[in-house]
């Protein structure tokens, strides 16, 4: 990441930041974007803003713990008041997502859905007129039978390719699943894709995020964009 690129992402992790407010139960989300809404908001914890965090990882549990954020559950708040989170594209009409590059995309739709408000911050280069150009669609599956789970996603036009963690062993997410990333190309449909690959036996969620973001902040050269569904 260049300087200047990260330099943007953090200005619009700031801008959300400060829409939490005094009180207020918040879904902490994964990503190198998230890292920086997380510091942002520990700053503000230690001056004195009173809030509790439902993390999406145990990476965003460990930073927002160690940072002095009070964690909780949804056994104790059982709806959120705001979620901020990064997102690997943005449609720019629709504000539909794709996410979990970063290997997070069960929890992160989990807390997604259970937010009054979803908040994406990322920089230009996430801002996409059609999903699937850019970035695959991360789907992760149970291990078990996960043959036959990718032959599936196969018949349904993905491209899917077992994901692999640096070690060479397959990559596992926080519940000890596996996540195939699945290249459709430019996706016309995104809602009706999300639906197809729910239906597929041993896929357990995808990384497409239909009507769940309310608000986009997009840190361009120009300036901050605000979009709003």
């Amino acid at each position: 990441m260049t300087d200047d690129r990260g330099a943007r992402k953090r200005e619009a992790a700031m801008a959300a930041v400060a829409m939490v407010q005094d009180g207020m139960a918040v879904g902490l989300g994964t990503g190198s974007t998230a890292a920086f809404a997380i510091d942002g908001l520990i700053q503000r914890v230690r001056a004195g803003l009173r809030i509790v965090g439902v993390p999406t990882s145990e990476r965003s549990a460990r930073q927002a713990r160690e940072g002095g954020i009070e964690l909780t559950d949804f056994a104790r708040h059982p709806r959120l008041d705001l979620t901020i989170d990064g997102a690997d594209e943005i449609a720019r009409d629709s504000l539909a997502l794709v996410k979990g590059l970063g290997g997070a995309l069960l929890r992160e739709k989990i807390v997604a859905a259970a937010s009054d408000r979803l908040v994406i911050i990322a920089d230009e280069p996430k801002l996409v007129s059609k999903l699937g150009g850019t970035s695959p669609v991360p789907v992760e599956i149970v291990a078990f039978g996960h043959e036959t789970t990718t032959a599936r996603l196969a018949k349904l036009g993905a491209n899917p390719v077992l994901r692999m963690a640096p070690d060479g062993t397959p990559f596992r997410t926080d519940g000890g699943n596996l996540i195939l990333d699945c290249g459709f190309g430019t996706i016309e449909d995104p809602a009706r894709l999300e639906r197809d690959l729910s239906g597929v036996i041993g896929v357990v969620e995808s990384g497409l995020f239909i009507g769940l973001a309310t608000t986009a902040l997009v840190a361009t050269p120009g300036g901050l964009v605000r979009l709003d569904r």
